[in-house]
């Protein structure tokens, strides 16, 4: 992602969007190990922040906006204007976690 400007604004700050080229998109689910699990859920009981589950969500997220930034480099895009991130808990007692990142890709001027 080193030259990709990503942003959850719509525009570029001091610069003109000279093309829309498309919505861009980036997915990660990832589950968390069971001893991650038993440990959340005894931190879930007797309170505090879950560092496994916190680890685990930064990793999703950076997945997914990387994705969407390779998906967006792709088309020829300088930036990712307007993007959304989305996080959703899956599978059974919500043991797996999906984290998607939507944005429009454009084309600097």
């Amino acid at each position: 992602m080193s030259n990709m400007i990503i942003t959850t604004t719509p525009g570029v700050d001091g610069r003109k969007i000279s093309s829309y080229m498309g919505v861009v998109t980036g997915e990660a689910i990832l589950g968390a190990n069971i001893f991650k699990d038993l440990f959340a859920g005894i931190r879930d009981i007797v309170g505090g922040r879950s560092a496994a589950w916190e680890g685990e969500l930064r990793r999703a997220r950076e997945i997914a906006i990387s994705e969407m930034a390779e998906q967006a480099r792709a088309m020829g895009a300088d930036a990712v204007v307007g993007v959304d991130l989305d996080y959703e808990s899956m599978g059974a007692h919500g043991g797996m976690m999906m984290v998607s990142a939507t944005g429009t890709a454009v084309k600097l001027g």
